[in-house]
């Protein structure tokens, strides 16, 4: 038996150990994180549970009052040859004018409309943001290849000026400053390689998903930096954009509960029908009740609702405004990013490779020295390092305005 045992126990931890291997081993790609978070995020489920509150609140709306029944019995001593039982039997049917359950039903369906487009915000929301951690991934990846480079490369540099030294055709300071540069670059590798490290942690923990510790993502979509004019881009933010869907609906529903609460200032009858049985006679009454509005007629909660119903058109003012000059904003980034990439991709790259190039021969022949050499180094990986950060900035203005334009669902 525990002969069994140990090989069953051996079996599960070496399946365990090949399906580790096997998740690690696929990469992820974009299409496939936007479908986990689409599976794990606790914010669309948290939008998805208020959408559903939102159309119970409408079937709430829709109701009939119930009617009320009461039912009484006792003894009568009227006289002492008329001693009995009696009861009692008293129907109430609430009545509410059409003009009450007209507004409290457009409150309920301004609810829902709110609902939906705040589930529509989310996902976009959502989907932007795992679309900037998991670029941000790759930026940091890209970041540690060139860091890993300029290391490996100034490793060869230190140790051909090592062998300079040590046969006397350089002076020994040039063998101390490579060293310093080499050293240099290894910090910043590892740092590159912990960057890394705490993006996947939080594209990890914005997925909501069970991801391997050690998985690694790919991307093989072409990034498009193709927008039309900007006039085109406004007019499908005040379009489609569900933030301003959802001040619309605050504010439709605010101004039915001002109407809801100026109906509320008519009485609103009740009904009544009730039968009594005594000894001696039997009775029956339909009589209607309703409520004097004599102390309190209801202009605390009509200004109140005013002042919501104000303020909600105001707060829709200010989103618009908002959103539109957030969206000249990340104009202006994605202008500037594609200028910058245009002017590295046109000549800036292959003038700083050329004048590393020249250095690196001057150097070789002895024409200049090391320090010459290592600024032209570090003069070509800075602009490699801008070159990456204006492409991965264009990409990130691109997200942020497919999320203004409210398509980052159908660029899924």
């Amino acid at each position: 038996m525990k002969f069994s045992y140990r090989y069953l126990m051996s079996g599960a931890l070496l399946l365990s150990c090949l399906f580790s291997i096997s998740v690690s081993a696929v990469p992820l790609t974009l299409p496939q994180a936007l479908a986990l978070a689409e599976q794990y995020s606790p914010a669309l489920k948290v939008a998805n549970a208020q959408a559903a509150n939102a159309d119970a609140a409408l079937d709430t709306a829709r109701a009939f009052p119930n009617p009320d029944i009461e039912f009484g019995t006792g003894n009568s001593h009227l006289l002492p040859a008329q001693r009995g039982h009696n009861s009692a039997l008293t129907i109430a049917q609430p009545v509410e004018f059409s003009g009450l359950r007209n507004s409290r039903r457009q409150a309920a369906e301004a609810g829902v409309m709110s609902s939906v487009a705040q589930r529509d915000e989310a996902r976009i929301n959502l989907y932007a943001q795992v679309k900037q951690a998991f670029f941000e991934v790759l930026r940091r990846q890209d970041e540690a290849q060139l860091a890993n480079e300029n290391h490996a490369l100034l490793l060869q540099i230190s140790n051909r000026v090592k062998l300079r030294v040590e046969v006397g055709e350089s002076p020994r300071y040039e063998q101390v400053k490579s060293d310093a540069e080499a050293m240099t670059a290894e910090n910043a590798a590892r740092s590159a390689e912990i960057r890394v490290s705490q993006a996947k942690d939080r594209l990890r923990a914005l997925l909501g998903a069970p991801l391997a510790d050690n998985f690694e993502i790919i991307h093989d979509i072409q990034m498009v930096a193709d927008l039309p004019e900007l006039s085109r881009l406004r007019s499908e933010l005040l379009a489609y954009q569900p933030v301003l869907k959802i001040a619309d609906a605050e504010t439709r529903r605010a101004e039915a509960k001002l109407e809801l609460e100026r109906s509320l200032r008519i009485p609103q009858p009740t009904l009544k029908w009730s039968a009594e049985r005594h000894p001696d006679v039997n009775l029956w009454r339909v009589s209607v009740a309703m409520p004097l509005p004599l102390w309190n007629q209801r202009a605390g909660q009509v200004g109140e609702a005013y002042a919501n119903r104000e303020r909600a058109l105001a707060d829709q003012d200010r989103i618009r405004f908002a959103l539109l000059g957030e969206l000249d904003q990340a104009y202006g980034r994605y202008q500037i990013a594609r200028r910058q990439m245009s002017v590295f991709e046109t000549g800036l790259m292959r003038e700083a490779e050329s004048a590393l190039k020249v250095a690196e021969a001057a150097y070789r022949y002895g024409e200049r020295g090391i320090l010459d050499y290592l600024d032209a180094q570090r003069v070509f990986r800075s602009t490699r390092m801008d070159y990456l950060n204006a492409r991965y900035e264009l990409q990130f203005a691109l997200i942020d305005i497919e999320r203004l334009r409210a398509t980052a669902g159908e660029n899924k």
